[in-house]
């Protein structure tokens, strides 16, 4: 295979890229309209495998790790690279505010805590979209590619129900790789930057994260005679002022939070509660700053239950690994996605303490993790601001975020140029 084969196979995947377009924008507009919650992307997972059938794609593994699909193609040019092209195809227990014709009106009645309303808040109907987009045209390449192209759409990214396990550890313990042996794995994740914009970080991008769960329980009495029993809410209000006080104990710069996101008890106006469970998450930058932290939150929580004649438990739950972006392969991509969408739209963002479990895949075979510009926004002085007479900046998560379908087939071009690329250095 030349340099110049090279090129024309490039242009070409440009070209069809294009084409498959609307196809992307119709697949992408019926998994917004349908979400699934995590550990339950059953029609999604359904969707997919039948959509790289259709692609011709004939070794397809579907039901890993709940609803994980992997879809692998082999080319027929010789080559030992294998890289990993994943998507998150979950969605999340928020309302679909967008505004757009095709928004979810779907409610989840059986989810643990439900009902919830359900949508793609945080673009994983592009992500899985882009991913098809990108088999499709690779697909129509086979004979040109050196190497093995393996697509993994996962389930559970956004954390699954606290009894269940899911998510990218629970594909590569399930051996949703294994006799594969990667090289290298890519991931992409839509964002409110400029459309058409990407990000790379070399080294920590995403923060480690885990679930906190704090259960304080005392002893539970009439309203009317407090003194009967151990009332836990003092010591939960105690553990709640607490946690504010905990960044004061820790270096600035080292970024971290620790967020209580939800509180349950079950009672009534004239009953002291028996017991009061807080829900929240750590994020940290660091393995080290996250066990300081962790240890600060347990040893907060069991003094201020102590001290007002009550116990707590503390438990970490469901950890993630921060997103390491692998420095020799952001080098190598960051040249794969300037020549797409140019040098001056490739920009290096600041760490954040967002988390995504792309962390697994990048730790077990190295990678990068690249952020996709979707909305009408743009850079002022630095700063990010809205455009005129556009949507402007919406967050991933919040009930109104959107992303402009033209920003689809840049998607399609990233996951092609970064496969084709990579499998090419390994000839």
């Amino acid at each position: 295979m030349t340099a110049d084969s090279r090129a024309q196979l490039l242009a070409d995947l440009d070209r069809r890229a294009s084409e498959t377009g609307p196809d992307m924008i119709s697949w992408r507009h019926h998994l917004h309209a349908h979400p699934e919650l995590s550990n339950r992307e059953e029609n999604t997972a359904s969707f997919i495998a039948k959509t790289l059938q259709q692609m011709g794609i004939d070794d397809i593994r579907t039901g890993i790790a709940g609803h994980g699909v992997v879809g692998i193609l082999r080319g027929g040019q010789s080559g030992d690279g294998v890289i990993v092209l994943r998507a998150d195809i979950d969605a999340l227990p928020v309302p679909d505010e967008s505004g757009v014709d095709f928004a979810s009106r779907e409610v989840d009645h059986d989810y643990p805590g439900g009902p919830f309303p359900v949508s793609h808040a945080c673009g994983h109907d592009c992500h899985t979209a882009m991913l098809l987009g990108a088999m499709r045209v690779l697909s129509e390449q086979t004979d040109r590619l050196p190497g093995t192209v393996v697509s993994v759409f996962q389930p559970a990214e956004e954390g699954a129900p606290v009894n269940e396990i899911g998510g990218a550890k629970a594909m590569l313990e399930a051996g949703a790789l294994d006799g594969l042996n990667p090289t290298m794995a890519f991931g992409m994740h839509v964002q409110p930057q400029p459309k058409g914009t990407v990000s790379i970080r070399s080294g920590n991008q995403f923060a480690a994260s885990c679930m906190m769960r704090i259960t304080v329980t005392g002893e539970q009495v009439h309203a009317s005679t407090p003194w009967a029993g151990h009332d836990p809410m003092p010591a939960v209000g105690a553990i709640l002022t607490g946690i504010g006080q905990i960044y004061r104990r820790n270096d600035a710069t080292d970024p971290m939070t620790i967020s209580v996101g939800h509180v349950e008890d079950v009672g009534r106006f004239n009953v002291v509660g028996g017991k009061v469970t807080l829900w929240g998450t750590i994020r940290s930058l660091s393995d080290t700053v996250m066990a300081r932290a962790q240890q600060q939150v347990r040893d907060l929580a069991e003094g201020s239950a102590a001290a007002m004649g009550c116990r707590a438990e503390v438990d970490f739950l469901q950890p993630v690994p921060a997103v390491t972006n692998t420095p020799e392969w952001v080098e190598a991509v960051t040249g794969s996605l300037t020549d797409v969408v140019g040098a001056d739209n490739v920009f290096e963002p600041h760490p954040t303490l967002g988390y995504d479990d792309v962390s697994e895949f990048i730790n077990a075979f190295g990678g990068v993790y690249v952020g996709l510009g979707v909305q009408d926004t743009h850079f002022v002085d630095g700063q990010l601001q809205p455009v005129d007479g556009g949507r402007g900046g919406v967050p991933n998560h919040h009930p109104a975020f959107y992303a402009d379908d033209e920003t689809l087939v840049t998607g399609v071009r990233l996951h092609s140029h970064v496969a084709v690329d990579h499998l090419w250095s390994r000839i």
